[in-house]
Protein backbone atom coordinates (compact mmCIF):
# COMPACT_ATOMS: atom_id res chain seq x y z
CA UNK A 1 0.00 0.00 0.00
CA UNK A 2 3.59 2.39 -0.12
CA UNK A 3 4.12 2.87 -3.55
CA UNK A 4 6.21 5.90 -3.87
CA UNK A 5 6.51 5.84 -7.69
CA UNK A 6 3.21 7.92 -6.96
CA UNK A 7 4.74 11.00 -6.26
CA UNK A 8 7.16 13.78 -7.49
CA UNK A 9 8.25 17.23 -6.81
CA UNK A 10 9.07 19.88 -9.35
CA UNK A 11 11.97 21.69 -9.64
CA UNK A 12 11.68 25.35 -10.46
CA UNK A 13 13.93 28.02 -11.40
CA UNK A 14 13.80 31.71 -10.89
CA UNK A 15 15.43 34.29 -13.20
CA UNK A 16 13.75 37.90 -14.91
CA UNK A 17 14.09 39.02 -18.42
CA UNK A 18 16.90 41.42 -17.96
CA UNK A 19 19.42 39.00 -19.34
CA UNK A 20 18.02 38.80 -22.44
CA UNK A 21 17.14 35.44 -24.58
CA UNK A 22 20.17 33.68 -24.65
CA UNK A 23 21.11 33.98 -20.90
CA UNK A 24 17.75 32.59 -20.09
CA UNK A 25 17.85 29.44 -22.81
CA UNK A 26 21.70 28.82 -20.77
CA UNK A 27 19.44 29.11 -17.53
CA UNK A 28 17.38 26.46 -18.63
CA UNK A 29 20.20 24.03 -19.95
CA UNK A 30 22.12 24.02 -16.56
CA UNK A 31 18.63 23.67 -14.67
CA UNK A 32 18.01 21.01 -16.80
CA UNK A 33 21.72 19.04 -16.32
CA UNK A 34 21.27 19.60 -12.84
CA UNK A 35 17.69 17.44 -12.40
CA UNK A 36 18.87 14.43 -14.89
CA UNK A 37 21.66 14.25 -12.69
CA UNK A 38 19.75 14.71 -9.18
CA UNK A 39 17.42 11.97 -10.67
CA UNK A 40 19.84 9.50 -11.81
CA UNK A 41 21.26 9.51 -8.58
CA UNK A 42 20.69 6.45 -6.04
CA UNK A 43 20.28 8.92 -3.28
CA UNK A 44 16.28 10.20 -3.76
CA UNK A 45 13.20 8.25 -3.35
CA UNK A 46 11.03 10.85 -6.02
CA UNK A 47 11.71 11.80 -9.26
CA UNK A 48 12.60 15.42 -10.17
CA UNK A 49 10.27 16.91 -12.65
CA UNK A 50 11.85 20.19 -13.92
CA UNK A 51 9.22 22.92 -14.92
CA UNK A 52 9.74 26.04 -17.13
CA UNK A 53 12.29 28.84 -15.63
CA UNK A 54 9.76 31.75 -13.77
CA UNK A 55 10.19 35.21 -15.22
CA UNK A 56 6.83 37.23 -13.56
CA UNK A 57 4.71 37.19 -11.02
CA UNK A 58 2.64 35.95 -13.36
CA UNK A 59 4.53 32.62 -13.95
CA UNK A 60 5.22 31.89 -10.48
CA UNK A 61 1.59 32.26 -9.54
CA UNK A 62 0.91 29.91 -12.52
CA UNK A 63 3.14 27.21 -11.95
CA UNK A 64 2.12 27.22 -7.38
CA UNK A 65 -1.63 26.67 -8.96
CA UNK A 66 -0.52 24.14 -11.02
CA UNK A 67 1.65 22.09 -8.16
CA UNK A 68 -1.06 22.48 -5.58
CA UNK A 69 -4.09 20.78 -7.96
CA UNK A 70 -1.27 18.26 -9.18
CA UNK A 71 -2.37 14.87 -7.77
CA UNK A 72 1.10 13.70 -7.85
CA UNK A 73 3.52 17.00 -6.59
CA UNK A 74 4.35 16.80 -3.02
CA UNK A 75 6.26 18.95 -2.79
CA UNK A 76 8.74 22.47 -4.45
CA UNK A 77 12.49 23.14 -5.39
CA UNK A 78 13.18 26.53 -5.96
CA UNK A 79 16.57 27.41 -7.10
CA UNK A 80 17.92 31.34 -8.53
CA UNK A 81 20.19 30.55 -11.42
CA UNK A 82 20.53 34.65 -11.49
CA UNK A 83 19.19 37.11 -9.92
CA UNK A 84 14.96 36.87 -9.33
CA UNK A 85 13.27 39.60 -7.87
CA UNK A 86 11.40 38.69 -4.60
CA UNK A 87 8.18 40.77 -5.33
CA UNK A 88 7.57 38.60 -8.06
CA UNK A 89 6.99 35.68 -6.01
CA UNK A 90 4.85 36.72 -3.28
CA UNK A 91 1.38 36.25 -4.79
CA UNK A 92 2.57 32.92 -6.04
CA UNK A 93 4.22 31.97 -2.32
CA UNK A 94 0.86 33.51 -0.59
CA UNK A 95 -0.92 30.28 -2.29
CA UNK A 96 1.49 27.84 -2.27
CA UNK A 97 -0.16 24.87 0.14
CA UNK A 98 2.73 22.26 -0.43
CA UNK A 99 5.99 22.18 1.47
CA UNK A 100 9.32 24.06 -0.26
CA UNK A 101 12.85 23.26 -0.62
CA UNK A 102 15.50 26.44 -1.08
CA UNK A 103 18.38 24.58 -2.98
CA UNK A 104 21.10 26.95 -2.41
CA UNK A 105 23.57 26.01 -5.12
CA UNK A 106 25.05 26.92 -8.08
CA UNK A 107 25.88 25.34 -11.44
CA UNK A 108 29.36 25.95 -11.56
CA UNK A 109 31.22 24.13 -8.35
CA UNK A 110 34.57 25.66 -8.72
CA UNK A 111 35.17 29.59 -9.60
CA UNK A 112 36.59 29.88 -13.18
CA UNK A 113 39.70 32.45 -12.13
CA UNK A 114 41.63 32.68 -14.83
CA UNK A 115 38.43 33.42 -17.30
CA UNK A 116 35.65 34.98 -14.97
CA UNK A 117 34.80 38.30 -16.82
CA UNK A 118 31.04 39.73 -16.76
CA UNK A 119 29.08 37.41 -18.92
CA UNK A 120 29.59 35.27 -16.29
CA UNK A 121 28.98 36.62 -13.49
CA UNK A 122 25.27 37.88 -14.83
CA UNK A 123 24.62 34.11 -15.81
CA UNK A 124 26.19 32.67 -12.21
CA UNK A 125 23.98 35.40 -9.37
CA UNK A 126 22.88 31.94 -6.78
CA UNK A 127 25.30 33.93 -4.24
CA UNK A 128 22.46 36.55 -4.20
CA UNK A 129 19.58 35.44 -6.06
CA UNK A 130 19.11 33.52 -3.48
CA UNK A 131 19.72 35.88 -0.47
CA UNK A 132 17.03 37.49 -2.27
CA UNK A 133 14.27 34.94 -2.47
CA UNK A 134 15.59 34.05 1.61
CA UNK A 135 13.95 36.99 2.17
CA UNK A 136 11.21 37.59 1.41
CA UNK A 137 10.51 33.65 2.66
CA UNK A 138 11.42 35.00 5.95
CA UNK A 139 9.20 37.95 5.78
CA UNK A 140 6.51 35.84 4.94
CA UNK A 141 7.19 33.59 7.61
CA UNK A 142 7.06 30.57 5.53
CA UNK A 143 8.25 27.46 6.77
CA UNK A 144 11.09 25.66 3.99
CA UNK A 145 13.44 23.22 4.08
CA UNK A 146 17.08 25.21 3.02
CA UNK A 147 20.09 22.93 1.56
CA UNK A 148 23.18 24.74 0.55
CA UNK A 149 26.07 23.13 -1.43
CA UNK A 150 26.85 21.82 -4.69
CA UNK A 151 24.48 19.78 -6.55
CA UNK A 152 26.77 16.97 -7.07
CA UNK A 153 27.67 16.05 -3.58
CA UNK A 154 26.38 13.42 -2.05
CA UNK A 155 25.51 15.23 1.29
CA UNK A 156 23.18 17.30 -0.65
CA UNK A 157 21.48 14.34 -2.50
CA UNK A 158 20.89 12.95 0.99
CA UNK A 159 19.90 15.86 2.62
CA UNK A 160 16.93 16.62 -0.71
CA UNK A 161 16.41 12.51 -0.76
CA UNK A 162 15.60 12.89 3.21
CA UNK A 163 13.47 16.13 2.66
CA UNK A 164 11.48 14.03 -0.18
CA UNK A 165 10.67 11.47 2.67
CA UNK A 166 9.27 13.94 4.57
CA UNK A 167 7.02 15.73 1.82
CA UNK A 168 5.59 12.67 1.16
CA UNK A 169 4.99 11.96 4.71
CA UNK A 170 3.07 15.37 4.92
CA UNK A 171 0.76 15.02 1.60
CA UNK A 172 -0.33 11.46 3.17
CA UNK A 173 -0.91 13.05 6.61
CA UNK A 174 -3.16 15.62 5.02
CA UNK A 175 -4.99 12.49 2.89
CA UNK A 176 -5.21 9.99 5.46
CA UNK A 177 -8.35 8.17 6.60
CA UNK A 178 -8.17 6.50 10.08
CA UNK A 179 -11.26 3.95 11.06
CA UNK A 180 -12.06 3.48 14.87
CA UNK A 181 -13.79 0.12 15.70
CA UNK A 182 -15.64 0.65 18.36
CA UNK A 183 -14.57 3.83 20.94
CA UNK A 184 -11.48 4.39 22.91
CA UNK A 185 -10.51 2.26 26.10
CA UNK A 186 -13.18 3.99 28.57
CA UNK A 187 -11.93 6.32 31.20
CA UNK A 188 -8.41 6.90 29.89
CA UNK A 189 -7.21 10.22 29.00
CA UNK A 190 -3.76 10.30 26.38
CA UNK A 191 -5.75 8.24 23.69
CA UNK A 192 -8.22 10.59 23.14
CA UNK A 193 -7.92 13.95 21.26
CA UNK A 194 -9.88 16.21 19.24
CA UNK A 195 -10.77 15.04 16.00
CA UNK A 196 -11.73 18.14 14.17
CA UNK A 197 -8.59 19.50 15.63
CA UNK A 198 -6.73 17.33 13.86
CA UNK A 199 -8.23 17.30 10.52
CA UNK A 200 -8.26 21.15 10.91
CA UNK A 201 -3.83 20.58 11.65
CA UNK A 202 -2.96 18.02 9.73
CA UNK A 203 -5.82 17.51 7.35
CA UNK A 204 -6.59 13.49 8.25
CA UNK A 205 -9.73 12.17 9.38
CA UNK A 206 -10.77 9.95 11.90
CA UNK A 207 -14.38 8.44 12.49
CA UNK A 208 -16.30 5.31 14.01
CA UNK A 209 -17.70 2.08 12.67
CA UNK A 210 -19.49 -0.43 14.56
CA UNK A 211 -17.47 -3.40 15.09
CA UNK A 212 -20.49 -5.07 13.93
CA UNK A 213 -19.85 -3.06 10.43
CA UNK A 214 -16.10 -4.79 10.87
CA UNK A 215 -17.54 -8.55 11.51
CA UNK A 216 -20.06 -8.43 8.23
CA UNK A 217 -16.80 -8.61 6.59
CA UNK A 218 -15.14 -11.45 8.43
CA UNK A 219 -18.48 -13.27 7.67
CA UNK A 220 -17.95 -12.66 3.88
CA UNK A 221 -14.62 -13.60 3.98
CA UNK A 222 -14.40 -16.80 1.20
CA UNK A 223 -12.78 -20.35 1.92
CA UNK A 224 -10.71 -19.92 -1.15
CA UNK A 225 -8.69 -16.81 0.35
CA UNK A 226 -8.86 -18.18 3.89
CA UNK A 227 -6.93 -21.41 2.90
CA UNK A 228 -4.49 -19.21 0.78
CA UNK A 229 -3.87 -17.13 3.69
CA UNK A 230 -3.39 -20.42 6.04
CA UNK A 231 -0.94 -21.81 3.79
CA UNK A 232 1.23 -18.05 3.78
CA UNK A 233 0.91 -18.39 7.82
CA UNK A 234 2.52 -22.05 7.13
CA UNK A 235 5.30 -20.64 5.09
CA UNK A 236 6.43 -17.72 6.81
CA UNK A 237 6.39 -18.74 10.38
CA UNK A 238 7.23 -21.61 13.42
CA UNK A 239 3.41 -22.80 14.50
CA UNK A 240 3.19 -24.16 17.28
CA UNK A 241 1.84 -28.38 17.54
CA UNK A 242 -0.69 -26.95 18.80
CA UNK A 243 -1.67 -24.66 15.66
CA UNK A 244 -0.41 -27.40 13.18
CA UNK A 245 -2.48 -29.60 10.88
CA UNK A 246 -4.57 -31.62 13.30
CA UNK A 247 -3.16 -29.56 16.37
CA UNK A 248 -5.86 -29.00 18.74
CA UNK A 249 -5.86 -25.02 18.32
CA UNK A 250 -6.00 -25.34 14.54
CA UNK A 251 -9.31 -23.71 14.32
CA UNK A 252 -7.86 -20.70 15.96
CA UNK A 253 -5.61 -20.43 13.27
CA UNK A 254 -8.88 -20.13 10.74
CA UNK A 255 -10.71 -17.93 12.70
CA UNK A 256 -7.09 -15.09 13.03
CA UNK A 257 -6.81 -15.38 9.10
CA UNK A 258 -10.72 -14.74 8.86
CA UNK A 259 -10.21 -11.35 11.07
CA UNK A 260 -7.31 -10.61 9.27
CA UNK A 261 -8.75 -11.19 5.57
CA UNK A 262 -12.14 -8.84 7.27
CA UNK A 263 -9.76 -5.98 8.04
CA UNK A 264 -7.67 -5.91 5.37
CA UNK A 265 -11.05 -5.56 2.73
CA UNK A 266 -12.48 -3.65 4.84
CA UNK A 267 -9.77 -1.06 5.01
CA UNK A 268 -9.33 -1.46 1.13
CA UNK A 269 -12.93 -1.07 0.38
CA UNK A 270 -13.13 2.09 2.84
CA UNK A 271 -9.83 3.56 1.31
CA UNK A 272 -8.77 3.66 4.68
CA UNK A 273 -5.00 3.75 6.08
CA UNK A 274 -4.34 3.48 9.31
CA UNK A 275 -7.37 1.67 12.12
CA UNK A 276 -8.10 1.29 15.86
CA UNK A 277 -10.07 -1.50 17.90
CA UNK A 278 -10.07 -1.99 21.81
CA UNK A 279 -10.27 -5.44 23.63
CA UNK A 280 -13.27 -3.52 25.54
CA UNK A 281 -15.59 -3.94 22.51
CA UNK A 282 -15.04 -7.19 20.48
CA UNK A 283 -18.62 -7.71 19.76
CA UNK A 284 -19.44 -10.39 17.44
CA UNK A 285 -15.49 -11.34 16.70
CA UNK A 286 -14.51 -15.04 18.48
CA UNK A 287 -11.04 -13.26 19.34
CA UNK A 288 -8.86 -10.21 19.58
CA UNK A 289 -6.73 -9.21 16.53
CA UNK A 290 -3.59 -10.29 17.19
CA UNK A 291 -1.50 -11.90 14.07
CA UNK A 292 -4.25 -9.39 11.96
CA UNK A 293 -2.97 -6.31 12.97
CA UNK A 294 0.54 -7.10 13.56
CA UNK A 295 0.35 -8.38 9.53
CA UNK A 296 -1.31 -5.54 8.64
CA UNK A 297 1.11 -3.34 10.12
CA UNK A 298 4.40 -4.61 8.41
CA UNK A 299 2.32 -4.38 5.04
CA UNK A 300 1.74 -0.42 5.88
CA UNK A 301 -1.14 -0.19 7.85
CA UNK A 302 -1.19 2.86 10.90
CA UNK A 303 -2.30 0.81 14.27
CA UNK A 304 -3.29 1.85 17.55
CA UNK A 305 -4.77 -0.41 20.38
CA UNK A 306 -7.48 0.83 23.16
CA UNK A 307 -8.92 3.51 20.45
CA UNK A 308 -5.52 5.31 20.31
CA UNK A 309 -5.98 6.92 16.75
CA UNK A 310 -3.03 9.33 17.37
CA UNK A 311 -0.34 6.68 17.35
CA UNK A 312 -2.12 4.77 14.48
CA UNK A 313 -1.74 7.85 12.00
CA UNK A 314 1.40 8.56 13.45
CA UNK A 315 2.26 4.61 12.61
CA UNK A 316 0.74 4.97 9.14
CA UNK A 317 2.72 8.08 8.52
CA UNK A 318 6.36 7.41 9.51
CA UNK A 319 6.06 3.68 7.42
CA UNK A 320 5.59 5.71 4.78
CA UNK A 321 8.31 8.26 5.24
CA UNK A 322 10.30 4.94 6.07
CA UNK A 323 9.79 3.04 2.58
CA UNK A 324 12.88 1.11 1.40
CA UNK A 325 15.15 2.48 4.74
CA UNK A 326 16.46 -0.57 6.70
CA UNK A 327 14.74 -1.58 9.99
CA UNK A 328 11.08 -1.23 11.16
CA UNK A 329 8.66 0.97 12.50
CA UNK A 330 6.10 -0.79 15.49
CA UNK A 331 3.69 0.35 17.35
CA UNK A 332 4.66 -0.15 21.26
CA UNK A 333 3.80 0.33 24.57
CA UNK A 334 6.01 1.00 27.47
CA UNK A 335 5.30 -1.77 29.84
CA UNK A 336 7.78 -2.40 32.47
CA UNK A 337 11.52 -1.45 33.69
CA UNK A 338 14.18 -3.00 34.80
CA UNK A 339 16.27 -0.66 37.61
CA UNK A 340 18.70 -3.02 37.44
CA UNK A 341 22.10 -0.17 38.96
CA UNK A 342 24.02 0.53 35.93
CA UNK A 343 21.76 -1.59 33.53
CA UNK A 344 18.42 0.23 33.86
CA UNK A 345 16.12 -0.99 30.86
CA UNK A 346 12.81 -0.71 29.75
CA UNK A 347 10.77 -3.47 28.18
CA UNK A 348 8.46 -2.32 25.37
CA UNK A 349 5.63 -4.98 24.49
CA UNK A 350 1.70 -5.26 24.17
CA UNK A 351 -0.82 -8.02 24.24
CA UNK A 352 -0.44 -8.91 20.87
CA UNK A 353 -0.02 -5.97 18.15
CA UNK A 354 4.02 -5.75 17.77
CA UNK A 355 5.31 -5.47 14.35
CA UNK A 356 6.99 -7.59 12.84
CA UNK A 357 8.97 -5.12 10.85
CA UNK A 358 11.65 -4.58 13.76
CA UNK A 359 13.16 -8.11 14.05
CA UNK A 360 15.64 -10.10 11.53
CA UNK A 361 15.22 -13.03 13.34
CA UNK A 362 12.68 -16.20 13.17
CA UNK A 363 8.96 -15.50 13.85
CA UNK A 364 6.41 -18.05 15.95
CA UNK A 365 2.86 -18.24 15.74
CA UNK A 366 1.59 -19.08 19.17
CA UNK A 367 -1.22 -19.01 21.06
CA UNK A 368 -2.45 -18.42 24.52
CA UNK A 369 -4.46 -16.95 26.74
CA UNK A 370 -5.43 -13.74 26.85
CA UNK A 371 -7.19 -13.36 30.44
CA UNK A 372 -8.45 -9.97 28.91
CA UNK A 373 -11.51 -8.84 26.81
CA UNK A 374 -13.30 -11.91 27.09
CA UNK A 375 -12.64 -13.55 24.05
CA UNK A 376 -11.35 -17.16 22.91
CA UNK A 377 -7.68 -17.44 23.07
CA UNK A 378 -5.58 -15.45 20.08
CA UNK A 379 -2.95 -16.33 17.63
CA UNK A 380 -0.12 -13.50 17.56
CA UNK A 381 3.48 -13.85 16.26
CA UNK A 382 6.29 -13.72 19.26
CA UNK A 383 9.46 -12.39 18.31
CA UNK A 384 12.19 -10.20 19.68
CA UNK A 385 13.08 -6.89 18.22
CA UNK A 386 16.70 -6.28 16.72
CA UNK A 387 19.41 -4.31 18.70
CA UNK A 388 19.93 -0.87 17.80
CA UNK A 389 19.56 2.77 18.06
CA UNK A 390 15.53 3.70 18.12
CA UNK A 391 13.43 6.69 18.52
CA UNK A 392 9.89 6.28 20.35
CA UNK A 393 7.77 9.12 19.24
CA UNK A 394 4.66 10.50 20.88
CA UNK A 395 1.95 12.92 19.03
CA UNK A 396 -0.27 14.17 22.19
CA UNK A 397 -3.01 16.40 21.77
CA UNK A 398 -2.68 19.50 24.92
CA UNK A 399 -5.93 21.02 24.73
CA UNK A 400 -5.09 24.14 22.62
CA UNK A 401 -1.81 22.58 20.61
CA UNK A 402 -0.42 19.04 19.56
CA UNK A 403 2.93 18.33 20.68
CA UNK A 404 5.43 15.79 18.68
CA UNK A 405 7.64 14.44 21.77
CA UNK A 406 10.51 12.33 20.09
CA UNK A 407 12.58 10.31 22.62
CA UNK A 408 16.19 8.83 21.41
CA UNK A 409 17.26 5.21 22.65
CA UNK A 410 19.38 2.45 22.57
CA UNK A 411 17.78 -0.83 21.88
CA UNK A 412 19.55 -4.16 23.34
CA UNK A 413 20.00 -7.27 22.24
CA UNK A 414 17.08 -9.80 24.14
CA UNK A 415 19.26 -12.55 25.44
CA UNK A 416 16.52 -13.55 27.73
CA UNK A 417 13.59 -16.34 26.87
CA UNK A 418 10.61 -14.82 28.55
CA UNK A 419 9.57 -18.65 28.79
CA UNK A 420 5.66 -17.09 30.17
CA UNK A 421 5.49 -14.11 28.21
CA UNK A 422 4.12 -15.09 24.89
CA UNK A 423 4.29 -11.35 23.23
CA UNK A 424 6.65 -9.40 21.02
CA UNK A 425 9.15 -7.41 22.76
CA UNK A 426 11.35 -4.91 22.70
CA UNK A 427 14.69 -3.78 25.24
CA UNK A 428 15.80 -0.60 25.47
CA UNK A 429 17.96 1.86 27.21
CA UNK A 430 16.52 5.30 28.12
CA UNK A 431 19.11 8.06 26.97
CA UNK A 432 20.59 10.28 28.55
CA UNK A 433 19.82 7.97 31.71
CA UNK A 434 16.99 6.23 32.76
CA UNK A 435 15.79 8.74 35.30
CA UNK A 436 16.58 11.79 33.15
CA UNK A 437 14.99 10.09 30.14
CA UNK A 438 11.70 9.18 32.16
CA UNK A 439 11.53 12.53 33.96
CA UNK A 440 11.47 14.55 30.96
CA UNK A 441 9.19 12.22 29.43
CA UNK A 442 6.47 12.45 31.97
CA UNK A 443 6.94 16.32 32.48
CA UNK A 444 6.01 16.14 28.80
CA UNK A 445 2.82 14.55 28.89
CA UNK A 446 3.68 11.43 26.46
CA UNK A 447 1.71 8.79 26.03
CA UNK A 448 2.30 5.28 27.40
CA UNK A 449 1.71 4.35 23.49
CA UNK A 450 4.29 5.16 20.84
CA UNK A 451 5.69 4.57 17.33
CA UNK A 452 8.98 2.67 17.95
CA UNK A 453 11.12 3.44 14.85
CA UNK A 454 14.21 1.69 13.65
CA UNK A 455 14.66 4.09 10.55
CA UNK A 456 14.05 7.36 11.32
CA UNK A 457 16.14 9.52 13.59
CA UNK A 458 15.79 12.35 16.27
CA UNK A 459 16.90 15.19 12.97
CA UNK A 460 13.94 13.45 10.77
CA UNK A 461 11.66 13.42 13.12
CA UNK A 462 12.18 17.33 14.32
CA UNK A 463 11.91 18.65 10.38
CA UNK A 464 8.90 16.76 10.16
CA UNK A 465 7.32 18.49 13.63
CA UNK A 466 8.57 21.40 11.70
CA UNK A 467 7.20 20.85 8.53
CA UNK A 468 4.13 20.32 10.07
CA UNK A 469 4.23 23.53 12.39
CA UNK A 470 3.76 21.67 15.77
CA UNK A 471 5.67 21.87 18.81
CA UNK A 472 8.39 19.28 19.05
CA UNK A 473 10.48 18.51 22.16
CA UNK A 474 13.48 16.15 21.87
CA UNK A 475 14.86 13.90 24.65
CA UNK A 476 18.02 12.47 23.91
CA UNK A 477 21.96 12.47 25.05
CA UNK A 478 22.44 15.89 25.74
CA UNK A 479 18.85 16.53 27.38
CA UNK A 480 19.37 18.17 30.99
CA UNK A 481 16.50 17.77 32.76
CA UNK A 482 16.47 21.80 33.66
CA UNK A 483 17.18 22.83 29.95
CA UNK A 484 13.84 20.28 28.83
CA UNK A 485 11.60 22.04 31.92
CA UNK A 486 12.80 25.66 30.15
CA UNK A 487 12.27 24.44 26.57
CA UNK A 488 8.46 23.74 27.73
CA UNK A 489 7.91 26.34 30.03
CA UNK A 490 8.91 28.83 26.36
CA UNK A 491 6.97 26.96 24.69
CA UNK A 492 4.01 27.85 26.83
CA UNK A 493 4.18 31.24 26.03
CA UNK A 494 5.19 30.60 22.05
CA UNK A 495 2.47 28.38 21.18
CA UNK A 496 -0.13 30.49 23.36
CA UNK A 497 -3.47 30.38 21.47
Amino acid sequence: MIEFNQYEVWFITGSQTLYGDDTLRQVAQNSAEIVNYINGSDRLPLNVVIQPTVKSSEEVTAIFKAANNSPKCVGIIAWMHTFSPAKMWISGLNILQLPILHFHTQYNRDIPFSTIDMDFMNLNQSAHGDREFGHILSKMKIQRKIVVGHWQSEDVLNQIGMWMRLAVGKHRMHHMKIVRFGDNMRYVAVTEGDKVSVEMKFGFSVNTHAVGDLVNYISDVDESSLHVLVEEYEASYQLVPALKKNGSHRNALYDAARIELGISHFLKNGGYHAYTNTFEDLHGMKQLPGIASQRLMQKGYGFGAEGDWKTAGLLHVMKVMAHGLPGGNSFMEDYTYHFEPGNEMVLGSHMLEICPSITEKNISCEIHPLGIGGKEDPVRLVFNAKAGTALNVSLVDMGHRFRLILHKVEGAEVKESFPKLPTARALWKSLPSMEIGLQAWLLAGGAHHTVYSQNLDISFMKEFGEMLGIETLVIDENTTFDSFKKDIMLNEIYYRP
